[in-house]
């Protein structure tokens, strides 16, 4: 669909501009919380709330990544993903080998993040329920 062809869906059905309006608010909660989790977690915590985010779009476990794309997603260097990761594996909370992550304990993940997960997660699902109430 060109650009032109979705300004006329989005002008003229209320459901599209609904559905692309809680996108878009969606994304700047995460890149606002993203923001701020930079600046004031450590690695450990980025990475968990990192990975919780990506799992949440997917129908497994498990995430095909090295670190080197990890480390460039949260504008870190590679060996602070590499010894963040360690650590989660040390704790038997993901399992790390070659580009494949296993996460073994979820809740052990989410009790590891930091409260940005749970502040992007509780907006996603509040926008995708419809219910607006803040």
């Amino acid at each position: 669909m060109n650009s032109s062809e979705f300004k006329v869906e989005f002008d003229n059905y209320a459901d599209v501009r609904r559905l692309m309006l809680r996108y878009a608010q969606t994304l700047i909660t995460q890149i606002a919380q993203t923001a701020a989790c930079n600046r004031h977690h450590t690695i450990d915590e980025q990475l968990c709330r990192w990975l919780l985010l990506s799992l949440d779009r997917l129908q497994s476990n498990q995430l095909k990544m090295t670190q080197e794309l990890i480390a460039n997603m949260l504008g870190v260097r590679r060996e602070g993903v590499t010894a963040a990761a360690n650590k989660l594996q040390d704790r038997g909370v993901i399992k790390y080998h070659r580009g494949q992550i296993t996460v073994l304990d979820r809740p052990g993940l989410e009790a590891l993040s930091c409260e940005c997960y749970a502040v992007v997660k509780r907006e996603t699902d509040r926008l995708v329920s419809g219910d607006l109430r803040p």
